[in-house]
């Protein structure tokens, strides 16, 4: 049987869009599991959160997102396992401020460059907590003694070269104050800082407003303030230091999920989008307020806008302290 150009050149165009639909279809992410690696521990806030948002993402997307934990190195090892895994789609990971803060120490590893962004979904900024037995009506009185008397104001929150450390002593550098006209105190956390702030052995700590709500119903501390630009979802009612001193300093400690530099567009997209759908959830929204956890919901490129802020303020602060390589 003979067949007319025409027909032959039909038949060729539907045998092309039938291999391009199998095509389509093979190349549909995800095909298969996801893996997100945790570089910290099991049973911890971003473990706990991230495998919220792993089982959110399953039944998002009917692929199994199976979390990983990858600890040591104070974080660094998992970042890193994120930062250089495959750039399929297949690898995701959920970031901590930590991962913008080896580079200035000098570890190899990763930077905040080797990472894809997806989105942010929590941001809790530390307070800045005092005795009430102190005459601090303000966190604007309080800075104002430590620049009246300095060396004589004591603070704690953490070890030194900590978050913690680092909120407050880049604080004080942004307002042209030697970070070390406050003496630090470094401590094994926060629990035991406010213990000690509580009895009046330190005057100040740097700590989640969560950390501090014990004492703070007992009437034994206060918060003054958050050190941030961004008013907080579970304590409204907080001043932030960006808005008390006309400042820009928010070392936000946050938890956002990512990929490793290069991931297709598309699936970052999607990604997003899931991630944003879940943070909208009353589910997931209720999880996270029993928890003690904010959600704070930011796209891709405002969540690397954020990182890469916190990047450079903490490379900054960590000169100022003497604790850059």
């Amino acid at each position: 049987m003979k067949h007319s150009i025409k027909q032959i050149f039909r038949a060729s165009v539907a045998t092309l869009a039938v291999f391009a639909a199998v095509g389509g279809a093979q190349a549909a992410w995800p095909e298969r599991a996801v893996t997100i690696i945790v570089p910290w521990s099991a049973g911890g806030g971003t473990d706990a959160t991230a495998r919220m948002v792993a089982a959110d993402l399953q039944e998002h997307f009917g692929q199994p997102f199976n979390v990983v934990n990858r600890t040591g190195g104070g974080g660094l090892v998992g970042h890193a396992a994120i930062g250089n895994a495959k750039a399929d789609g297949y690898t995701l990971g959920v970031i901590t401020i930590e991962s913008t803060m080896y580079e200035s120490q000098g570890l190899p590893g990763v930077t905040p460059d080797d990472f894809d962004y997806i989105g942010r979904y929590n941001a809790d900024a530390i307070g800045i907590n005092v005795s009430t037995k102190a005459d601090y009506g303000s966190v604007q009185d309080l800075i104002e003694a430590v620049k009246a008397n300095p060396g004589k104001i004591t603070a704690s929150g953490a070890n030194r070269g900590g978050l913690s450390h680092l909120a407050w002593a880049g604080l004080l550098n942004t307002l042209d104050i030697s970070p070390e006209a406050s003496n630090w105190v470094a401590s094994a956390g926060s629990a035991p800082a406010m213990q000690q702030l509580a009895a009046g052995a330190i005057d100040v700590v740097s700590t989640s407003p969560a950390e501090a709500r014990s004492l703070v119903e007992a009437g034994e501390v206060k918060t003054l303030a958050l050190i941030s630009g961004e008013k907080s979802e579970l304590f409204p009612d907080l001043p932030t230091t960006d808005e008390a001193f006309g400042i820009k300093w928010s070392p936000m400690p946050f938890r956002g999920l990512a990929g490793p530099d290069g991931m297709p567009k598309e699936v970052v997209e999607q990604l997003s989008a899931a991630l944003k759908d879940i943070t909208e959830d009353k589910e997931f929204r209720d999880f996270m307020k029993s928890r003690g956890f904010s959600v704070a919901y930011q796209d891709a490129a405002t969540f690397k806008d954020t990182v890469m802020a916190a990047r450079t303020g903490l490379a900054e602060t960590m000169k100022a302290v003497g604790l850059a390589k």
